[in-house]
């Protein structure tokens, strides 16, 4: 490599990882980074959904822990391997298997994948500009060819979206407390997002589509509660002819394996109305 393009990817590297030291990452998930990164290589040549699932298996037992990302007032990336809420999860099982894709499967890249999951187009521009409602999260990452939106051409009905939680419960948030402007900007992105047309995949339906699932798609189960669009995100794999979930579980305190198909998991809660769909593509 020329001396110069060699100085240009350090430079390029340090800025990118920048925004990790920023966040304080610990030498704990540099290294579990690293070893996903090298235990996963030689999968590079799997689907990427495939590759999605071999990630998140490799998480299992990982404690789940909600509000990481809320650790500070001052938005910073994230990067946490080691607790793990549902969104968290299923974003790092993403942003690996998109780091292994790419042609510089480091922490840099995976720096630079992760931001581009979780941010309003790919950029961390303060709090309002995170992916906060999983609704817009799909819509999002689908406009940058990250994940398609499966659950229309599923059969799915359109999904009435009416987003306000956050602007209605500012208190909810430390980083809303006291600070009209961002709470103006949240409740400005609630209005975009409602606007916006959804489609899902009713609860009482999704049986009848489970051999259009693929391993390795992403899943949000969405829900009646009002002024929210989602309650719980996972992955989708297949075992003995059936679909389950793997998830970053609340109740159990880790990531597992539902013990039911995911279509009996679905009826656990009234609240739950269906599922929206996201399948990672490269």
């Amino acid at each position: 490599m020329h001396r110069i393009s060699f100085l240009l990817l350090m430079l390029f590297s340090v800025v990118v990882l920048s925004k990790a030291t920023d966040s304080a990452i610990s030498s704990a998930d540099r290294a579990l980074i690293q070893r996903k990164l090298d235990t996963f290589s030689k999968d590079r040549a799997l689907p990427i959904g495939d590759l999605v699932l071999r990630i998140g298996l490799d998480f299992l037992n990982t404690p789940y822990v909600a509000k990481t990302l809320d650790r500070t007032k001052e938005e910073k990336l994230v990067i946490n391997l080691h607790e793990l809420d549902c969104t968290t999860f299923a974003e790092n099982c993403l942003a690996l298997a998109r780091t292994i894709k790419s042609d510089n499967a480091n922490l840099a890249t995976f720096c630079t994948e992760l931001e581009g999951i979780r941010y309003r187009g790919g950029v961390l521009d303060g709090y309002a500009s995170r992916l906060h409602y999983f609704s817009e999260w799909i819509s999002d990452n689908e406009s940058r060819n990250h994940v398609q939106s499966m659950a229309a051409q599923m059969g799915g009905k359109v999904l009435p979206v009416t987003l306000n939680f956050m602007s209605n419960h500012p208190k909810e948030y430390p980083q809303l407390i006291n600070d009209p402007a961002s709470t103006a900007k949240i409740k400005a992105m609630e209005e975009k997002v409602s606007a916006q047309k959804f489609f899902y995949i009713p609860s009482t339906q999704f049986e009848s589509i489970e051999n259009l699932v693929k391993d390795g798609d992403i899943v949000t189960l969405t829900t009646s509660i009002p002024g929210i669009d989602v309650s719980h995100v996972g992955i989708l794999l297949k075992k003995e002819g059936r679909i389950y979930l793997l998830h970053a579980s609340s109740s159990i305190m880790k990531v597992v394996v539902s013990t039911e198909p995911f279509a009996q998991y679905l009826t656990k809660s009234k609240k739950t109305t269906g599922v929206m769909i996201a399948r990672p593509v490269l």
